[in-house]
């Protein structure tokens, strides 16, 4: 019998064992327009069952590889089954960059914007924000491109959830080159965060707190530095002045750190001050190194940053029951953008991350109680991570939801690209 297809983390075994790895954009489009069913995966880093499929699944990661700069537009033109991290070292090459990029530079271009995965910063949008054409094999097999500010249905495709085609080539927002400077700080204390919590999260280009939610401190803050000279209009950008000793009672840390304790520093970005480019930075983790075996199960709710405190607040209240089965927790802003199915839809937002044990028994009580202590805050489940939110007060949470599915009917009258998990939030399209 052969070995089921299971996503990176080993909690989904997928429905089907078929798994097509088309090596043109022809071969791509005769297998959509034959199939009945079809759902396309990228690097299988989803923790729930937005890629799976009764039927079979297909892959762009064999297409041929394509990175075209315009500098004209700024815009580089990438394959969508390329990892982050591949097309970061080219643009570098290149002297150009992303504004931002996610924790992993491992996922595919496609997949992460699909699912609306982010980065950090209070300026910088998630990664689908930065996403202004999506070339599609769509139902009928026909290639289609779709453009931010031309087409009405392009805020359905950046974040499309997979239900609109097979995403072949991305067209993304490019900036120049910069650098970047990464310090840690360890054991913030959470009365300090509570009373600076905006300052805070704004205290770097990039920032993110790592917290075990078992102490009355944040673990560990990481702040990335654009390095260039600092001015009133851009207080994130700093010069390669010495970092502080001690920030709001936190401690400049002196050796390199790992989220998770217990695991290797070597597998993390480069810390202590050191400049380096922005795709050495911008990441936790390096592109050589696996982050983990994939013994985990993540979670994460964005909501609006107006509600930080409050939800901080909430989530303490049940600590004790978080803590016991939790790896590490992130905590980290998005701005706000106007992509339909982005969890930070119309408000800049503040994400909390969980990554647990690999116990899924252990983990989905806790999910629900998480769930049910930010309800209040309009909280947003990320697509691509394990949830039990109910379809209907997800739908509820965004207000173009309706103007999503009308779009992925009129590009997919008959659910080619849906699969059960689609289905749960679009009965009736």
């Amino acid at each position: 019998m052969a070995t089921p297809l299971t996503n990176w983390s080993g909690n989904i075994a997928f429905s089907t064992e078929r798994r097509q790895f088309p090596e043109s954009v022809g071969q791509l489009q005769d297998i959509v327009g034959r199939a009945d069913s079809v759902r396309a995966i990228g690097t299988a880093h989803s923790f729930n069952r937005i890629a799976d499929s009764n039927s079979q699944q297909v892959s762009v990661s064999a297409l041929p590889q394509r990175i075209d700069i315009d500098e004209q537009t700024m815009t580089a033109y990438v394959s969508a089954g390329l990892r982050y991290g591949e097309v970061a070292v080219a643009l570098h090459d290149r002297g150009f960059a992303l504004k931002n990029l996610g924790s992993l530079p491992h996922i595919s271009v496609a997949g992460a914007c699909a699912t609306g995965t982010h980065g950090s910063g209070l300026k910088n949008g998630n990664l689908p924000s930065s996403v202004n054409a999506v070339e599609l094999v769509t139902a009928d097999g026909s290639l289609t491109t779709l453009r931010r500010g031309v087409d009405e249905t392009f805020p359905a495709a950046a974040v499309s959830l997979g239900c609109l085609g097979v995403a072949t080539t991305l067209g993304l927002d490019i900036v120049p080159s910069f650098d970047v400077r990464q310090v840690v700080y360890d054991d913030l204390p959470t009365a300090a965060l509570l009373d600076n919590f905006e300052s805070v999260l704004g205290a770097a280009y990039s920032v993110s707190l790592f917290t075990t939610w078992s102490r009355d401190v944040v673990d560990q803050v990481w702040c990335k530095h654009k390095v260039e000279a600092a001015s009133e209009s851009d207080p994130t950008a700093s010069h390669q002045a010495a970092p502080e000793a001690s920030w709001l009672g936190a401690t400049l840390a002196s050796t390199a750190r790992h989220p998770i304790t217990s695991m290797p520093t070597r597998f993390c970005t480069q810390q202590l001050g050191i400049a380096g480019p922005w795709h050495e930075r911008l990441p936790h983790f390096r592109l050589e190194f696996t982050p983990s075996s994939g013994e985990e199960l993540q979670t994460e709710y964005l909501l609006p940053l107006r509600h930080g405190t409050d939800a901080f607040n909430a989530l303490c209240e049940i600590a004790d029951r978080i803590a016991p089965i939790l790896q590490i927790s992130e905590i980290r802003t998005i701005a706000a953008d106007d992509l339909w199915l982005s969890p930070a839809y119309g408000d800049g937002s503040v994400a909390f991350h969980f990554t647990w044990l690999p116990d899924t028994q252990a983990a989905l009580p806790v999910i629900a109680a998480i769930e049910s202590q930010l309800a209040p805050f309009g909280a947003r489940p990320h697509w691509g991570k394990l949830f039990t939110t109910a379809p209907d007060v997800v739908a509820a949470a965004y207000p173009r939801f309706g103007d999503f599915a009308r779009a992925m009917q009129s590009m997919d009258s008959t659910g080619k690209f849906r699969n059960e998990f689609i289905g749960q939030f679009f009965r009736t399209a």
